[in-house]
């Protein structure tokens, strides 16, 4: 009994040996694995995409700030008329102070008419005692003109002030893209040049038209702008992305889909979320190659739809201008352009 007692415990102490060498044997930590190419691919992904984002709010801005800065010229401009109505109304009290009181002393007189401020000048005349003698409506003129002028004031600082917000915020989106690129670009570079072909290759599918491939422009059930539109699109397979490009030799997701419309004479905003309010909502079941397919929430990314359940797209940097499945990424929508 004794000797078997002891037989196990020898037995125990030997597995337990053998159980702590094994672990001395296995890699300390996980942190210290090398990444499968897949889980590269999972990560410069996400940069892609957070890039992506990042440059999508980016053109949707940039289409805000040409539309406000519109609106600051042409506000600009009316405060400039307003400018010239109050001083008129102005000149026109300020005569009319200068007749009655000709002879006399202008001191008080004189402050009011060299007064550069309106509002100033209003401010004295209310305090002179020769304000009675003056006729009501010349002031009232005035006075209504010179609120009407603050108004206009206001209204072109504010949109400056938002104009202002804007750029920062435009800013800050593309030291996003940039700063995600960036990351994206040092995953690929520490992986060893074998296994980075590796995962490029995997990257663009099947799916991606090579030369000589039966899926072209020509094969595309379509007509009128719609074939215009995606025969240019189409045209561009194999070209790089690139945030912020619309052509000739690089394009974005809004770029091409942009540049492929203008194209056929129709004219779209570079920015996906814009362009998702550009033209008629439709159903997937509608979908005719031509239409635009929209992905992602918030929509960040927008491709063309060329039928048989494919779309052409500009990606991504490592995929570029590719034909892709409708349902290869998170899909929001559809909009007929036109």
């Amino acid at each position: 009994m004794l000797n078997g007692r002891k037989s196990l415990v020898t037995l125990i102490a030997t597995l337990l040996a053998a159980a702590v060498g094994f672990v001395a044997m296995m890699p300390s930590g996980t942190a210290e694995a090398k990444p499968s190419i897949k889980d590269v691919q999972h990560r410069v992904d996400r940069l892609y995409h957070a890039a992506e984002q990042a440059s999508e709010r980016y053109n949707a801005i940039h289409v805000q700030l040409d539309q406000m800065r519109g609106d600051v010229s042409g506000l600009r401009a009316d405060q400039a008329r307003q400018e010239k109505r109050t001083e008129k109304a102005r000149r026109v009290v300020a005569d009319s102070i200068v007749q009655q009181y000709e002879g006399d002393s202008l001191s008080a007189v004189g402050q009011a008419v060299v007064a550069s401020d309106p509002s100033d000048f209003v401010s004295q005349l209310t305090t002179m005692s020769a304000f009675n003698s003056m006729q009501a409506g010349q002031y009232s003129s005035y006075l209504t003109e010179s609120k009407a002028l603050s108004i206009r004031q206001t209204a072109t600082q504010n949109q400056l002030d938002k104009v202002a917000a804007l750029e920062k915020q435009a800013a800050e989106d593309k030291a996003t893209v940039d700063k995600n690129l960036a990351a994206a670009k040092k995953l690929l570079g520490n992986m060893r040049a074998k296994a980075r072909e590796r995962m490029l290759i995997a990257s663009r599918s099947s799916t991606t038209v090579p030369t000589g491939s039966p899926i072209s422009a020509a094969s595309v059930p379509a007509s009128g702008r719609a074939a215009a539109a995606v025969r240019y699109a189409m045209a561009q397979v194999g070209k790089a992305y690139v945030y912020g490009a619309a052509g000739p030799s690089a394009f974005d997701c809004s770029g091409l889909t942009m540049a492929a419309w203008g194209a056929a004479g129709v004219g779209l905003p570079h920015s996906s979320s814009a362009q998702y309010g550009s033209g008629t909502h439709i159903s997937a079941s509608q979908l005719q190659p031509g239409d635009l397919v929209f992905y992602y929430s918030p929509i960040s990314h927008v491709g063309m739809y060329i039928g048989n359940g494919m779309i052409v797209n500009a990606e991504n940097p490592s995929s570029g201008v590719r034909v892709t499945g409708l349902y290869s990424m998170p899909y929001v929508g559809a909009v007929r352009p036109g």
